[in-house]
């Protein structure tokens, strides 16, 4: 064990020794002294509590926590003294092992993995690592867990439910004659679980994202647009409408160039007639302003950087010129600290996507399906669900001549008239976990835990559990 003191300095370098008798010096040295080994001692009281949870250690430790827990009242916007926020108690379990978890692809992808693998620490009565965060997928992004999320409010707030440690003691090392089993997860497990913000940002990140929601509130209501249409997207999914032949064979080589994208030979127009592309900045242009959102309408744009750049932004910033961006409302030095890591980057456009007015995915992505479900857990706030096969079939009607603007626009409306994200049962596949709605993007057992989900979700919205 590695027992660190910080934050102690002792100067001695005025000290004389003609001053202070040398019976005074060995008392004053005994006492340090024994006050490095009693705390040793307690440290390692702890740490065997820990691992072992007697119940008599388990009583002084929880003792010593929670006068640590002590805290000055938080002052409020209003200046009036807040108590801070409650820590519930640990919960007592025998720890099976330790779980370290590898994530992997963007943000969302991995928060929505964070959240499984909590539940099987859960269900198992591990004790989970925080969480390792992907390097070497398409972003190459070098952020690790502490960079993005709040550690110790992710350990507070779950201590009731599953022990956290920042890494796994040494004692336990395979130095000590402990072996590791790693096995990837299995998906579309049946056990499902919501956490409300047990996955916070950092404070670098909130205040960040609180300033551009703040800034955008100020010029009034607006629609975050989920516009995937990114080059990892494009070359994983193979949708190359719009592209050039050069950029189409640039997306294919990418598609190549990592292994785990296991399809590599895809016919662009049959996946998009299948409705399986996040659609194009031109096509969304259409389908926004068939939805009747008007030119003064503020749309900012939660994504990376488009493929094809302003080129591609042209017919949409024609149709919407109040169009921003993170990069265009902030200055380079608010997002200095965040350039080259997309995780960060993603992280302030989920909060500005989920504290919008509308919200417009072009793509059901794990950012847009996060987005939907705290949404929807927040008071069902408006997101519109773009149902894609039938959008590019109205697009391609009225591109053609085959409708005019007018069929179009309401044909598009009628399409969607059901499909703004109001209350509605998950559909629920017994022993098919993977094709049922996904649990993230409408968590309706929780959203019905203090209310009567008929009263809720209205008698034409009847509970749907196929066998």
């Amino acid at each position: 064990m590695e027992v660190r003191s910080e934050g102690i300095q002792v100067r001695c370098d005025k000290l004389q020794s003609s001053v202070i008798p040398r019976t005074r010096l060995r008392v004053w040295f005994i006492r340090v002294c024994s006050s490095i080994v009693v705390w040793t001692c307690l440290v390692q009281l702890m740490t065997v509590s820990e691992l072992w949870h007697s119940h008599l250690i388990s009583g002084i430790t929880n003792g010593i926590y929670h006068i640590a827990q002590v805290q000055l009242p938080i002052q409020g916007d209003n200046g009036v003294a807040q108590s801070p926020p409650v820590v519930l108690p640990p919960r007592n379990y025998t720890s099976n092992g330790f779980l370290r978890v590898s994530c992997n692809g963007g943000l969302n992808q991995m928060r929505a993995a964070i959240c499984d693998m909590v539940t099987v620490a859960r269900f198992l009565n591990l004790t989970l690592v925080v969480p390792e965060l992907d390097k070497t997928s398409f972003w190459a992004d070098p952020s690790n867990f502490e960079d993005i999320f709040d550690v110790k409010h992710f350990i507070d707030s779950l201590r009731d439910e599953v022990r956290i440690v920042k890494r796994v003691p040494k004692k336990f090392s395979s130095k000590h004659g402990f072996s590791t089993l790693e096995m990837p997860p299995v998906s579309w497990s049946n056990e499902k679980y919501y956490l409300e913000q047990a996955l916070k940002f950092t404070p670098q990140i909130e205040n960040l994202g609180h300033k551009l929601i703040q800034m955008l509130h100020e010029k009034g209501s607006f629609v975050a647009l989920h516009l995937r249409y990114e080059m990892d997207m494009l070359a994983f999914s193979g949708c190359t409408c719009g592209c050039t032949d050069k950029e189409a064979e640039e997306l294919k080589q990418l598609r190549y160039a990592f292994p785990w994208w296991r399809e590599k030979e895809i016919v662009s127009d049959e996946r998009r007639s299948q409705g399986l592309c996040p659609l194009t900045p031109e096509e969304a242009a259409l389908v926004l302003r068939a939805l009747g959102f008007g030119r003064e309408t503020q749309i900012y744009i939660a994504a990376g950087e488009i493929y094809g750049g302003e080129r591609r932004l042209a017919q949409l910033r024609a149709s919407f010129p109040q169009i921003v961006k993170k990069d265009t409302l902030l200055t380079w030095d608010d997002l200095r600290q965040f350039q080259n890591h997309s995780s960060q980057m993603a992280a302030l456009d989920f909060m500005v996507s989920e504290a919008s007015n509308t919200f417009v995915p072009t793509y059901d992505g794990n950012m847009a399906k996060l987005v939907e479900g705290h949404r929807r857990y927040s008071g069902f706030k408006r997101t519109i669900l773009l149902d894609r096969k039938k959008v590019v079939e109205l697009v391609d009607m009225h591109q053609n001549g085959t409708l005019s603007w007018i069929e179009f626009a309401d044909a598009v409306r009628r399409v969607h008239e059901t499909r703004i994200a109001q209350p509605t049962r998950r559909r629920v596949i017994l022993d098919k976990p993977k094709e049922e709605d996904y649990f993230y993007a409408n968590p309706h057992e929780c959203l019905c835990e203090e209310n009567n989900c008929d009263d809720l979700l209205g008698p034409h919205n009847s509970s749907q559990v196929s066998s």
